[in-house]
């Protein structure tokens, strides 16, 4: 995993994704907990969301530096079936 003290700005973009991640869980609960409308629909689009937040993570673990559109755009895949 990447080393915040050599590689300050690939440590960075790595924890704001993670950051970004327990920020949209914490709404998610809270929606789901307080909003009886809330249906699977809804979930689909923002477990994604939070999914795509983790996925990037993973992806940029190891990244030193930030990463180019075109590893953005491999780093954003995740499966269609979630």
């Amino acid at each position: 995993m990447i080393d915040k003290d050599k590689h300050p700005i690939g440590w960075t973009m790595f924890f704001c994704e993670l950051d970004d991640a327990k920020e949209h869980l914490i709404n998610l609960i809270a929606e789901i907990q307080n909003n009886p409308e809330y249906d699977e629909a809804n979930l689909r689009v923002d477990l994604g969301h939070v999914y795509s937040h983790l996925n990037r993570a993973w992806y940029r673990r190891n990244k030193k530096e930030d990463i180019s559109e075109e590893e953005w755009i491999e780093a954003c895949k995740f499966p269609p079936d979630l």
